[in-house]
C-alpha cells in the first residue's frame, strides 16, 4: 500500500500579517514603556500589572498560532491524524470503520464554517480537519457513529 503523510500549518499570508502586527504592537509597547517613557493606550510605564496583562495575552497567542499544525497520514492500518497542540496523541480511524474514503474539492467556509477542526452545518458531511486550501485529503463516511 502506498503511504501518504503530510504536515500543514497556518502559514497563510494574512495569518503572518496578524502575527507581525501582534509582534509589532508588543515591540511598540516596549519602546513606549521603557525608552520613551510614554503610555500605550491605558497602560503607563509605571503600570506593571497592565504591562504583564498585555505581555501575557500577546505572547501565548503568538506561540499558539505558530504551534498549531495538522499531521495526517494513511497506511495499511488506516487514517492517522493529530491536530497539535489540541491532540496530545495521534488518532486513528481504521479502514474497517470507514465506508468510503475519497479526495474532493470543497468550500471550507460554506460547508464547514472555515478552517481548523470543524463539523459541517446540519451534520450531513461529518467533520473535517483542515488548515488551508479547498481540497479534503481524506473525506470519509463512517460505518458507525463515533465521536473523536
Amino acid at each position: 500500500m502506498r503511504v501518504f503523510s503530510e504536515i500543514q500549518r497556518f502559514n497563510q499570508w494574512w495569518m503572518q500579517l496578524i502575527n507581525i502586527g501582534l509582534l509589532g504592537f508588543l515591540l511598540f509597547s516596549f519602546y513606549n514603556w521603557y525608552i520613551a517613557k510614554e503610555p500605550t493606550g491605558n497602560v503607563t510605564p509605571t503600570d506593571t500589572v497592565g504591562q504583564i496583562v498585555v505581555i501575557v495575552s500577546i505572547i501565548p497567542a503568538l506561540l499558539l498560532l505558530y504551534s498549531i499544525k495538522l499531521k495526517t497520514s494513511n497506511d495499511e492500518i488506516g487514517i492517522h491524524y493529530q491536530f497539535t497542540p489540541f491532540h496530545f496523541s495521534r488518532k486513528t480511524i481504521r479502514w474497517n470503520e470507514i465506508e468510503k474514503c475519497y479526495v474532493r474539492t470543497y468550500n471550507p467556509i460554506k460547508e464547514y464554517g472555515g478552517w481548523g477542526y470543524r463539523t459541517s452545518f446540519g451534520k450531513k458531511k461529518g467533520s473535517a480537519f483542515n488548515v488551508k486550501g479547498n481540497i479534503l485529503a481524506f473525506n470519509w463516511s463512517s460505518k458507525q457513529v463515533k465521536s473523536y
